[in-house]
């Protein structure tokens, strides 16, 4: 009753080569012999691997696991692909094990430091590009009106990259991410997956929860809680009742202004010009107001608690080049 197999299973290295051949082998020929005993005739993917080129015992169990599925598929009529995939990695891959990015990742979480032994440049596919690819082929087969189809199928890799290129930008993600709590420049989906395979090997337990920096005065506590390396920065404040922030204006920074929790008027006032706008928030009810570029602005707690505010910026806050100039937005103030 079974309509398809995937099979995925297979021993990728060992002390002996002889045991990892023999294993692969044993894995193909236990699933033909049990299709048969029963008569099924499911239509089978086999994940081979681009290593059959290689003269080792892990890319001749594949090409040789591949061709006896093959050979079952045309004597018995049945559907058969024979994926040739590409260096596959993501998150919690075994390190020292699967894939060169789940050994730098774990290393690099753990104190250690990995080391290139061959700056090859690699063919990589996502493992979620490549379940995305199973899927799809079953989705293709279910559709088909020829009864059988036995084919070679060459998966496409993601991208390309030197194995130099995968380390220094995951000691980046180490440097930025790990070590200050930076999210990393991600220019590309790649980044982000190559990123959320680094994070997967964090400690979670004795890593989190991270402690963030207090800034407290008598008008109430600032704290930075994110920045982010290619969208800003937002942070988020607390103002006692009746304190006023802000009254200044920047010539680049665009704000934008939410309140979390409690009363708050946020005024804005063209520079150069008389007329001031007041907007009236609520916690209760959540909303924004973006801070155009020469306008002055400020944020007032006009209720009987402490307002809670969130504030996401552009860019990160620098002391030396803050793009902020101080201007009343009333101007007895």
């Amino acid at each position: 009753s079974c309509d398809v197999i995937v099979h995925l299973a297979a021993v990728n290295r060992h002390t002996d080569v002889h045991v990892l051949y023999e294993t692969n082998m044993r894995l193909v020929k236990q699933l033909i012999e049990t299709m048969e005993a029963t008569n099924s005739r499911p239509y089978v993917l086999f994940s081979s691997s681009i290593q059959e080129e290689r003269d080792n015992e892990y890319g001749r169990s594949k090409s040789d696991g591949r061709k006896l599925l093959e050979e079952w598929a045309v004597r018995k009529g049945a559907s058969f692909t024979g994926m040739v995939v590409p260096n596959v990695f993501g998150p919690f891959g075994k390190p020292n094990y699967n894939s060169f990015i789940a050994t730098f990742g774990y290393k690099l979480t753990h104190g250690d430091s990995p080391t290139v032994l061959q700056d090859n440049e690699v063919n990589l596919i996502y493992v979620g590009s490549l379940c995305r690819h199973i899927c799809d082929k079953i989705r293709e087969m279910g559709g088909r009106t020829v009864p059988s189809l036995v084919e070679r199928d060459d998966v496409a890799c993601d991208f390309e990259m030197k194995v130099s290129e995968v380390l220094g930008l995951f000691e980046n993600f180490k440097k930025l991410y790990f070590e200050q709590g930076i999210i990393p420049p991600l220019n590309n989906i790649h980044e982000m997956n190559l990123f959320n395979t680094f994070r997967s090997y964090i400690d979670m337990e004795s890593y989190f929860p991270v402690k963030l920096v207090q800034h407290t005065d008598v008008r109430g506590s600032f704290v930075e809680t994110v920045k982010i390396g290619v969208g800003g920065q937002v942070s988020f404040s607390t103002t006692v009742p009746g304190v006023t922030r802000g009254n200044h204006y920047h010539t680049r920074k665009m704000e934008r202004f939410v309140v979390i929790k409690g009363k708050a008027r946020i005024q804005l006032r063209k520079v150069g010009t008389d007329e001031v706008l007041d907007y009236y928030l609520n916690g209760e009810e959540p909303a924004y107001v973006d801070m155009p570029v020469w306008y002055t602005h400020n944020i007032s707690n006009i209720g009987d608690e402490i307002l809670y505010a969130q504030f996401w910026i552009n860019e990160w806050y620098d002391p030396t080049d803050s793009d902020t100039y101080f201007d009343p937005v009333v101007k007895d103030e």
